[in-house]
């Protein structure tokens, strides 16, 4: 049975755990780009929110997101239910998401606090020179150069996140993942069916990586420069 008989064999099954994947990734994607974004910009212009940032970015940066995950569902279960006396079971698809979704927020937040730190005030006081008001600078000269600053690290971010979802099989999330290890454990295809789950991610994350490295080579640049 070759990768492409398997897919056909077993389609209902990859498509229900691909959905899966794909709902998870709608809200880790919508929260970085939305809750971190913002975050990162409040962050920039407030030094107290700017250093809990980075220190959680770091944290979150150095400790491994399986661990993260590992803390927040077998340990918070216990507690729960020490606190309510009586047994708690959160649902795994609710923990993989709001830690994943956590992990990919202090990511945002710290690469756009970063960007947003580090910009050129010399654009700024050109615009205000020109008689641009406060609004029309950050319309006009920020918010375009901040964009093609931070796109192609925010699309690689979105990537590695995408790669994370697989770590929700190891608490039973009925992903893509754990779909292919149900179908190995009926057919054992290692080699075909993990063929097959890497065709999806090659499918998914192939465009969107080349889409990063063509952004980066035509837009990032030192904005620093005269």
């Amino acid at each position: 049975m070759n990768v492409l008989e398997i897919i056909a064999n077993y389609h209902v099954g990859f498509l229900s755990g691909l959905l899966v994947t794909l709902k998870l990734c709608l809200i880790i994607w919508s929260a970085g780009l939305v809750i971190g974004t913002g975050l990162g910009a409040a962050a920039a212009h407030d030094p107290v929110w700017g250093k809990a940032v980075h220190g959680a970015a770091f944290f979150l940066a150095a400790v491994p997101t399986l661990v993260v995950l590992f803390w927040l569902h077998f340990p918070a279960q216990a507690m729960l239910s020490n606190l309510t006396g009586q047994e708690v079971v959160i649902d795994p698809f609710l923990t993989s998401a709001f830690t994943f979704a956590l992990v990919n927020v202090m990511a945002m937040a710290e690469m756009t606090r970063v960007a947003i730190r580090d910009f050129p005030q010399q654009y700024i006081t050109a615009g205000r020179v020109c008689g641009m008001s406060s609004a029309t600078i950050f319309r006009y000269i920020q918010l375009p150069l901040l964009f093609r600053q931070l796109l192609p690290g925010v699309l690689t971010q979105q990537v590695a996140m995408l790669h994370m979802t697989l770590f929700a099989s190891l608490i039973s999330v009925e992903e893509i993942f754990r779909v292919s290890q149900r179908i190995n454990s009926t057919i054992y295809k290692p080699v075909e069916i993990y063929t097959a789950l890497g065709l999806f991610f090659i499918a998914v994350c192939l465009p969107i990586n080349l889409l990063a490295a063509y952004m980066h080579r035509r837009y990032t640049r030192n904005m620093s420069e005269r």
